[in-house]
Protein backbone atom coordinates (compact mmCIF):
# COMPACT_ATOMS: atom_id res chain seq x y z
CA UNK A 1 0.00 0.00 0.00
CA UNK A 2 1.28 3.49 -0.85
CA UNK A 3 -0.41 6.17 1.25
CA UNK A 4 1.23 9.11 -0.53
CA UNK A 5 0.57 10.01 -4.16
CA UNK A 6 2.74 12.18 -6.44
CA UNK A 7 1.50 15.72 -7.01
CA UNK A 8 1.72 17.54 -10.35
CA UNK A 9 5.40 18.26 -9.79
CA UNK A 10 6.24 14.62 -9.09
CA UNK A 11 6.78 15.04 -5.33
CA UNK A 12 4.86 12.85 -2.90
CA UNK A 13 1.91 14.37 -1.06
CA UNK A 14 1.80 13.52 2.65
CA UNK A 15 -0.57 14.40 5.45
CA UNK A 16 2.38 15.62 7.50
CA UNK A 17 3.63 18.90 6.05
CA UNK A 18 6.90 20.71 6.89
CA UNK A 19 5.12 23.74 8.35
CA UNK A 20 4.16 24.85 11.84
CA UNK A 21 2.48 27.65 13.76
CA UNK A 22 5.76 28.31 15.59
CA UNK A 23 8.41 30.85 14.60
CA UNK A 24 12.09 30.11 14.10
CA UNK A 25 13.24 32.79 16.57
CA UNK A 26 11.02 31.39 19.32
CA UNK A 27 12.20 27.84 18.69
CA UNK A 28 15.85 28.92 18.74
CA UNK A 29 15.32 30.83 22.00
CA UNK A 30 13.84 27.71 23.60
CA UNK A 31 16.74 25.63 22.33
CA UNK A 32 19.27 28.04 23.77
CA UNK A 33 17.48 28.11 27.11
CA UNK A 34 17.33 24.34 27.35
CA UNK A 35 13.53 24.28 27.33
CA UNK A 36 12.08 20.97 26.12
CA UNK A 37 11.28 21.41 22.45
CA UNK A 38 7.98 20.51 20.80
CA UNK A 39 7.51 18.99 17.36
CA UNK A 40 6.73 22.45 15.96
CA UNK A 41 10.02 23.76 17.35
CA UNK A 42 11.93 20.93 15.71
CA UNK A 43 10.28 21.66 12.35
CA UNK A 44 11.34 25.30 12.56
CA UNK A 45 14.91 24.44 13.46
CA UNK A 46 15.23 21.69 10.83
CA UNK A 47 13.97 24.03 8.11
CA UNK A 48 15.56 27.24 9.52
CA UNK A 49 12.04 28.65 9.33
CA UNK A 50 9.18 26.87 7.63
CA UNK A 51 7.84 30.16 6.24
CA UNK A 52 10.46 30.28 3.50
CA UNK A 53 12.02 27.89 0.98
CA UNK A 54 15.49 26.47 1.38
CA UNK A 55 18.03 26.57 4.19
CA UNK A 56 19.03 29.98 5.55
CA UNK A 57 22.80 29.69 6.09
CA UNK A 58 22.99 32.27 8.88
CA UNK A 59 20.11 30.68 10.79
CA UNK A 60 21.62 27.25 10.26
CA UNK A 61 24.85 28.34 11.92
CA UNK A 62 22.84 29.67 14.87
CA UNK A 63 21.25 26.25 15.31
CA UNK A 64 24.62 24.52 15.05
CA UNK A 65 26.14 26.91 17.59
CA UNK A 66 23.32 26.25 20.05
CA UNK A 67 23.75 22.50 19.61
CA UNK A 68 27.51 22.65 20.08
CA UNK A 69 27.00 24.62 23.29
CA UNK A 70 24.50 22.02 24.53
CA UNK A 71 26.92 19.22 23.64
CA UNK A 72 29.73 20.86 25.62
CA UNK A 73 27.41 21.44 28.56
CA UNK A 74 26.09 17.88 28.46
CA UNK A 75 29.12 15.69 27.73
CA UNK A 76 32.14 17.98 27.60
CA UNK A 77 35.02 17.81 25.10
CA UNK A 78 35.29 14.05 24.75
CA UNK A 79 34.80 12.35 21.39
CA UNK A 80 34.20 8.65 21.93
CA UNK A 81 34.61 5.59 19.74
CA UNK A 82 34.52 1.84 20.17
CA UNK A 83 36.63 -1.10 18.98
CA UNK A 84 34.07 -3.19 17.16
CA UNK A 85 33.39 -5.58 14.32
CA UNK A 86 30.39 -5.83 12.03
CA UNK A 87 29.47 -9.48 11.51
CA UNK A 88 26.35 -9.43 9.38
CA UNK A 89 25.10 -13.00 9.03
CA UNK A 90 23.28 -12.94 5.70
CA UNK A 91 22.23 -10.70 2.84
CA UNK A 92 19.28 -12.97 1.97
CA UNK A 93 16.06 -11.00 2.40
CA UNK A 94 12.63 -10.75 0.80
CA UNK A 95 11.33 -7.65 2.60
CA UNK A 96 11.76 -5.42 -0.43
CA UNK A 97 12.69 -2.10 1.21
CA UNK A 98 13.21 0.45 -1.56
CA UNK A 99 16.06 2.25 0.23
CA UNK A 100 18.23 -0.85 0.68
CA UNK A 101 20.80 -2.43 -1.60
CA UNK A 102 22.25 -4.70 1.06
CA UNK A 103 19.89 -7.59 0.46
CA UNK A 104 19.77 -10.29 -2.19
CA UNK A 105 16.61 -12.24 -3.07
CA UNK A 106 16.60 -15.34 -0.93
CA UNK A 107 15.76 -17.68 -3.82
CA UNK A 108 19.25 -16.96 -5.17
CA UNK A 109 20.65 -18.82 -2.15
CA UNK A 110 18.73 -22.03 -2.78
CA UNK A 111 20.66 -25.23 -3.40
CA UNK A 112 18.86 -25.52 -6.73
CA UNK A 113 19.69 -21.98 -7.88
CA UNK A 114 22.31 -21.32 -10.54
CA UNK A 115 22.13 -17.51 -10.18
CA UNK A 116 25.48 -15.83 -9.62
CA UNK A 117 25.24 -13.14 -6.92
CA UNK A 118 27.49 -11.28 -4.54
CA UNK A 119 25.60 -12.08 -1.36
CA UNK A 120 26.53 -14.33 1.53
CA UNK A 121 25.22 -16.41 4.42
CA UNK A 122 27.39 -17.46 7.35
CA UNK A 123 26.90 -20.55 9.44
CA UNK A 124 27.09 -20.10 13.24
CA UNK A 125 30.49 -21.81 13.12
CA UNK A 126 31.74 -19.26 10.59
CA UNK A 127 30.38 -16.36 12.66
CA UNK A 128 32.27 -17.71 15.66
CA UNK A 129 35.52 -17.88 13.67
CA UNK A 130 35.13 -14.30 12.45
CA UNK A 131 34.34 -12.92 15.91
CA UNK A 132 36.99 -14.98 17.71
CA UNK A 133 39.65 -13.69 15.33
CA UNK A 134 38.57 -10.08 15.90
CA UNK A 135 38.53 -10.56 19.69
CA UNK A 136 42.10 -11.82 19.51
CA UNK A 137 42.98 -8.61 17.70
CA UNK A 138 41.40 -6.49 20.46
CA UNK A 139 37.76 -5.70 19.63
CA UNK A 140 35.13 -5.95 22.34
CA UNK A 141 31.88 -5.32 20.51
CA UNK A 142 30.36 -7.29 17.66
CA UNK A 143 27.44 -5.68 15.86
CA UNK A 144 25.25 -7.95 13.76
CA UNK A 145 22.39 -6.68 11.57
CA UNK A 146 21.25 -9.04 8.84
CA UNK A 147 18.70 -9.77 6.17
CA UNK A 148 15.60 -11.79 6.99
CA UNK A 149 16.68 -15.18 5.68
CA UNK A 150 13.60 -17.43 5.30
CA UNK A 151 15.38 -20.32 7.06
CA UNK A 152 16.15 -18.30 10.20
CA UNK A 153 14.05 -19.17 13.26
CA UNK A 154 14.44 -18.04 16.85
CA UNK A 155 15.40 -21.49 18.17
CA UNK A 156 14.54 -25.17 17.81
CA UNK A 157 11.07 -24.66 19.31
CA UNK A 158 10.31 -21.91 16.82
CA UNK A 159 11.56 -24.04 13.93
CA UNK A 160 9.14 -26.81 14.93
CA UNK A 161 6.27 -24.30 14.84
CA UNK A 162 7.31 -23.02 11.40
CA UNK A 163 7.84 -26.51 9.99
CA UNK A 164 4.40 -27.62 11.17
CA UNK A 165 2.58 -24.52 9.90
CA UNK A 166 0.54 -24.67 6.71
CA UNK A 167 0.45 -20.88 6.36
CA UNK A 168 1.99 -19.54 3.19
CA UNK A 169 2.64 -16.03 4.43
CA UNK A 170 5.42 -16.70 6.97
CA UNK A 171 8.45 -16.24 4.71
CA UNK A 172 9.81 -19.60 5.89
CA UNK A 173 11.66 -22.34 4.07
CA UNK A 174 13.53 -25.25 5.66
CA UNK A 175 17.31 -24.71 5.87
CA UNK A 176 18.04 -27.90 3.94
CA UNK A 177 16.79 -26.12 0.82
CA UNK A 178 19.71 -23.68 0.93
CA UNK A 179 23.38 -23.97 0.08
CA UNK A 180 24.26 -22.64 3.54
CA UNK A 181 22.27 -23.17 6.73
CA UNK A 182 22.25 -19.95 8.82
CA UNK A 183 21.12 -21.87 11.90
CA UNK A 184 18.84 -20.11 14.35
CA UNK A 185 19.07 -16.66 15.91
CA UNK A 186 19.93 -18.27 19.23
CA UNK A 187 22.71 -20.31 17.63
CA UNK A 188 24.14 -17.23 15.94
CA UNK A 189 24.09 -15.20 19.18
CA UNK A 190 25.70 -18.06 21.09
CA UNK A 191 28.35 -18.37 18.38
CA UNK A 192 29.20 -14.67 18.48
CA UNK A 193 29.35 -14.57 22.27
CA UNK A 194 33.10 -15.23 22.46
CA UNK A 195 35.40 -14.53 25.43
CA UNK A 196 33.24 -11.82 26.95
CA UNK A 197 32.73 -9.79 23.77
CA UNK A 198 29.66 -7.52 23.82
CA UNK A 199 27.02 -8.79 21.37
CA UNK A 200 24.95 -5.95 19.90
CA UNK A 201 22.29 -7.50 17.69
CA UNK A 202 18.61 -8.21 16.91
CA UNK A 203 16.83 -5.20 15.48
CA UNK A 204 13.05 -4.90 15.94
CA UNK A 205 12.66 -6.20 12.38
CA UNK A 206 14.72 -9.29 13.19
CA UNK A 207 12.80 -9.77 16.45
CA UNK A 208 9.56 -9.75 14.46
CA UNK A 209 11.04 -12.35 12.09
CA UNK A 210 12.05 -14.42 15.13
CA UNK A 211 8.45 -14.73 16.33
CA UNK A 212 6.53 -15.02 13.05
CA UNK A 213 3.85 -17.68 13.03
CA UNK A 214 3.46 -17.55 16.81
CA UNK A 215 1.65 -15.49 19.44
CA UNK A 216 4.94 -14.92 21.29
CA UNK A 217 5.63 -11.49 22.70
CA UNK A 218 8.74 -9.47 21.93
CA UNK A 219 9.62 -9.91 25.60
CA UNK A 220 9.82 -13.68 25.11
CA UNK A 221 12.02 -13.28 22.04
CA UNK A 222 14.49 -10.89 23.68
CA UNK A 223 14.55 -12.86 26.94
CA UNK A 224 15.51 -15.99 24.99
CA UNK A 225 18.24 -14.08 23.19
CA UNK A 226 19.60 -12.67 26.46
CA UNK A 227 19.94 -16.25 27.68
CA UNK A 228 21.95 -16.97 24.52
CA UNK A 229 24.35 -14.09 25.17
CA UNK A 230 22.75 -10.95 23.70
CA UNK A 231 24.00 -7.83 25.52
CA UNK A 232 22.22 -4.94 23.77
CA UNK A 233 19.87 -4.31 20.85
CA UNK A 234 20.35 -1.87 17.96
CA UNK A 235 17.49 0.47 17.18
CA UNK A 236 17.95 0.24 13.45
CA UNK A 237 15.05 -0.56 11.10
CA UNK A 238 13.54 2.65 12.48
CA UNK A 239 13.97 4.55 9.20
CA UNK A 240 11.22 7.17 9.72
CA UNK A 241 8.76 6.35 12.50
CA UNK A 242 5.73 7.64 10.60
CA UNK A 243 3.70 5.03 8.78
CA UNK A 244 2.79 7.17 5.75
CA UNK A 245 6.52 7.26 4.95
CA UNK A 246 7.07 3.58 5.77
CA UNK A 247 4.21 2.68 3.41
CA UNK A 248 6.29 4.16 0.59
CA UNK A 249 9.86 3.12 1.39
CA UNK A 250 9.37 -0.19 3.24
CA UNK A 251 5.74 -1.41 3.02
CA UNK A 252 6.75 -4.97 3.94
CA UNK A 253 8.56 -3.92 7.08
CA UNK A 254 7.51 -3.67 10.72
CA UNK A 255 5.32 -0.60 11.35
CA UNK A 256 5.95 2.26 13.75
CA UNK A 257 4.05 0.77 16.68
CA UNK A 258 5.76 -2.58 16.16
CA UNK A 259 9.20 -0.97 16.23
CA UNK A 260 8.40 0.92 19.42
CA UNK A 261 6.88 -2.17 21.07
CA UNK A 262 9.95 -4.26 20.24
CA UNK A 263 12.37 -1.66 21.58
CA UNK A 264 10.37 -1.24 24.76
CA UNK A 265 10.36 -5.03 25.21
CA UNK A 266 14.13 -5.19 24.75
CA UNK A 267 14.53 -2.55 27.44
CA UNK A 268 12.09 -4.35 29.73
CA UNK A 269 14.32 -7.46 29.84
CA UNK A 270 17.33 -5.36 30.81
CA UNK A 271 18.95 -4.61 27.46
CA UNK A 272 20.47 -1.27 26.55
CA UNK A 273 19.16 -0.07 23.20
CA UNK A 274 20.06 2.52 20.60
CA UNK A 275 17.83 4.48 18.23
CA UNK A 276 18.35 5.66 14.67
CA UNK A 277 16.75 7.79 12.00
CA UNK A 278 17.37 7.23 8.27
CA UNK A 279 16.57 10.54 6.59
CA UNK A 280 16.95 12.40 3.32
CA UNK A 281 14.74 10.38 0.97
CA UNK A 282 10.97 10.91 0.49
CA UNK A 283 10.23 12.26 3.98
CA UNK A 284 10.06 15.90 5.01
CA UNK A 285 11.03 17.91 8.09
CA UNK A 286 7.70 17.23 9.81
CA UNK A 287 8.31 13.48 9.58
CA UNK A 288 11.79 13.92 11.03
CA UNK A 289 10.42 15.99 13.91
CA UNK A 290 7.69 13.45 14.71
CA UNK A 291 10.31 10.69 14.62
CA UNK A 292 12.44 12.55 17.17
CA UNK A 293 9.41 12.99 19.39
CA UNK A 294 8.52 9.30 19.31
CA UNK A 295 12.06 8.29 20.19
CA UNK A 296 12.18 10.82 23.03
CA UNK A 297 8.91 9.46 24.41
CA UNK A 298 10.37 5.94 24.23
CA UNK A 299 13.34 7.14 26.26
CA UNK A 300 11.01 8.81 28.77
CA UNK A 301 9.40 5.39 29.29
CA UNK A 302 12.52 3.22 29.32
CA UNK A 303 15.68 5.23 29.99
CA UNK A 304 17.50 2.53 28.02
CA UNK A 305 18.68 4.43 24.92
CA UNK A 306 22.45 4.92 25.08
CA UNK A 307 22.84 6.88 21.85
CA UNK A 308 20.90 8.35 18.95
CA UNK A 309 22.30 7.77 15.47
CA UNK A 310 21.21 9.87 12.48
CA UNK A 311 21.87 7.96 9.24
CA UNK A 312 22.11 9.98 6.05
CA UNK A 313 20.37 8.21 3.16
CA UNK A 314 22.80 6.96 0.50
CA UNK A 315 20.78 7.02 -2.70
CA UNK A 316 23.02 5.34 -5.27
CA UNK A 317 22.13 1.75 -6.17
CA UNK A 318 18.74 1.89 -4.42
CA UNK A 319 15.27 1.30 -5.82
CA UNK A 320 14.08 4.69 -4.58
CA UNK A 321 16.59 6.25 -6.96
CA UNK A 322 15.99 3.80 -9.79
CA UNK A 323 12.22 4.36 -9.62
CA UNK A 324 12.64 8.13 -9.68
CA UNK A 325 11.23 8.69 -6.18
CA UNK A 326 14.43 10.48 -5.16
CA UNK A 327 17.10 12.32 -7.12
CA UNK A 328 19.76 12.30 -4.43
CA UNK A 329 20.26 12.12 -0.68
CA UNK A 330 20.23 14.93 1.89
CA UNK A 331 22.41 18.01 1.50
CA UNK A 332 25.29 18.73 3.87
CA UNK A 333 23.12 21.44 5.41
CA UNK A 334 20.39 18.91 6.17
CA UNK A 335 23.00 16.57 7.67
CA UNK A 336 24.27 19.30 9.96
CA UNK A 337 20.78 20.35 11.03
CA UNK A 338 19.73 16.74 11.67
CA UNK A 339 22.64 16.23 14.07
CA UNK A 340 22.17 19.62 15.72
CA UNK A 341 18.42 19.38 16.21
CA UNK A 342 18.81 15.85 17.55
CA UNK A 343 21.15 17.21 20.23
CA UNK A 344 18.78 20.05 21.08
CA UNK A 345 15.64 17.90 21.05
CA UNK A 346 16.93 15.03 23.17
CA UNK A 347 17.13 16.24 26.73
CA UNK A 348 17.10 12.59 27.84
CA UNK A 349 19.71 10.99 25.55
CA UNK A 350 23.32 11.90 26.27
CA UNK A 351 25.09 10.75 23.13
CA UNK A 352 24.61 11.69 19.47
CA UNK A 353 26.66 9.78 16.91
CA UNK A 354 28.19 11.07 13.70
CA UNK A 355 28.79 8.14 11.35
CA UNK A 356 32.01 8.59 9.37
CA UNK A 357 30.81 5.77 7.09
CA UNK A 358 27.87 7.96 6.04
CA UNK A 359 29.46 11.43 6.19
CA UNK A 360 33.19 10.96 5.60
CA UNK A 361 35.98 12.52 7.65
CA UNK A 362 35.68 16.20 6.78
CA UNK A 363 31.94 16.40 7.25
CA UNK A 364 32.09 14.05 10.23
CA UNK A 365 34.41 16.46 12.01
CA UNK A 366 32.06 19.35 11.25
CA UNK A 367 29.23 17.34 12.83
CA UNK A 368 31.32 16.88 15.99
CA UNK A 369 31.10 20.67 16.27
CA UNK A 370 27.37 20.63 15.59
CA UNK A 371 26.17 18.56 18.53
CA UNK A 372 27.63 15.08 18.01
CA UNK A 373 30.03 13.55 20.54
CA UNK A 374 30.47 9.96 19.33
CA UNK A 375 32.39 9.02 16.17
CA UNK A 376 31.23 5.42 15.72
CA UNK A 377 33.76 2.56 15.79
CA UNK A 378 36.51 0.69 14.01
CA UNK A 379 33.88 -1.72 12.57
CA UNK A 380 36.53 -3.64 10.53
CA UNK A 381 33.81 -4.68 8.06
CA UNK A 382 30.87 -2.66 6.73
CA UNK A 383 28.74 -4.04 3.93
CA UNK A 384 25.43 -2.17 4.16
CA UNK A 385 26.46 1.35 3.20
CA UNK A 386 29.11 0.12 0.76
CA UNK A 387 26.56 -1.93 -1.19
CA UNK A 388 24.25 1.10 -1.40
CA UNK A 389 27.00 3.18 -3.02
CA UNK A 390 28.82 4.70 -0.03
CA UNK A 391 32.52 5.33 -0.57
CA UNK A 392 33.98 6.37 2.79
CA UNK A 393 35.57 3.04 3.66
CA UNK A 394 34.98 0.01 5.83
CA UNK A 395 37.24 0.44 8.86
CA UNK A 396 39.08 2.97 10.97
CA UNK A 397 42.21 2.61 13.10
CA UNK A 398 42.72 4.10 16.55
CA UNK A 399 45.61 6.20 15.22
CA UNK A 400 43.28 7.71 12.62
CA UNK A 401 40.70 8.44 15.30
CA UNK A 402 43.22 10.15 17.57
CA UNK A 403 44.60 12.29 14.73
CA UNK A 404 41.13 13.35 13.56
CA UNK A 405 39.74 14.12 17.00
CA UNK A 406 42.78 16.06 18.16
CA UNK A 407 42.75 18.07 14.91
CA UNK A 408 39.60 19.84 16.13
CA UNK A 409 40.87 20.33 19.67
CA UNK A 410 38.80 17.60 21.26
CA UNK A 411 39.74 14.65 23.49
CA UNK A 412 39.83 11.14 21.97
CA UNK A 413 38.27 8.56 24.29
CA UNK A 414 37.90 4.82 23.87
CA UNK A 415 34.54 3.68 25.25
CA UNK A 416 32.62 0.53 25.98
CA UNK A 417 29.38 -0.12 24.10
CA UNK A 418 27.30 1.21 26.99
CA UNK A 419 29.56 4.25 27.59
CA UNK A 420 30.03 3.24 31.23
CA UNK A 421 33.75 2.47 30.78
CA UNK A 422 36.04 5.04 29.17
CA UNK A 423 39.74 5.50 28.54
CA UNK A 424 41.28 8.77 27.47
CA UNK A 425 43.90 8.20 24.77
CA UNK A 426 47.06 10.29 24.94
CA UNK A 427 50.75 9.88 24.31
CA UNK A 428 52.52 9.04 21.09
CA UNK A 429 51.25 6.50 18.53
CA UNK A 430 50.78 3.71 17.80
CA UNK A 431 47.46 3.43 19.59
CA UNK A 432 45.20 0.43 20.05
CA UNK A 433 42.25 -0.72 22.15
CA UNK A 434 42.65 -1.53 25.84
CA UNK A 435 39.08 -2.26 26.97
CA UNK A 436 38.58 -5.62 25.26
CA UNK A 437 38.97 -9.03 26.92
CA UNK A 438 42.17 -9.62 24.93
CA UNK A 439 43.12 -6.03 24.09
CA UNK A 440 46.61 -4.90 25.05
CA UNK A 441 47.02 -1.63 23.16
CA UNK A 442 48.28 -3.28 19.98
CA UNK A 443 46.85 -1.55 16.88
CA UNK A 444 43.88 -3.35 15.36
CA UNK A 445 44.92 -2.24 11.90
CA UNK A 446 48.51 -1.87 10.77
Amino acid sequence: MVAAEPNAGGALEFEHRPTSDQHFENALAKARDGTRLAVADAIELLTTGSDSEGIDRERKEQVLEAADYRRAERVGREVTFVANLNNNVTTACNTGCLFCNFKDRSDQFLESSDVDHGGFTKTPARSREVVADAVERGIYEVTSVSGLHPALALDAEHREVLEASERGDLNYRSPDAYETDPGTYVEQIEAMSVDGVHVHSMTPEEAEHARRGTSWSYDKVYRRLVEAGLDSAPGTAAEILVDEVRDVICPGKIDTDGWLDAMEAAASVGLDITATIMYGHVENAAHRAVHLDRVRELQDRTGAITEFIPLSFVHQNTALYDYGLVEDGPSVHEDELMIAVSRLFFDNVDHIQASWVKYGDEQGLKLLNAGADDFMGTILSEEITKRAGGNFGEYRSFDQYVELVESIGRVPVERSTDYRTRRRIDGDPPHGPMLGPKADGTPLIE
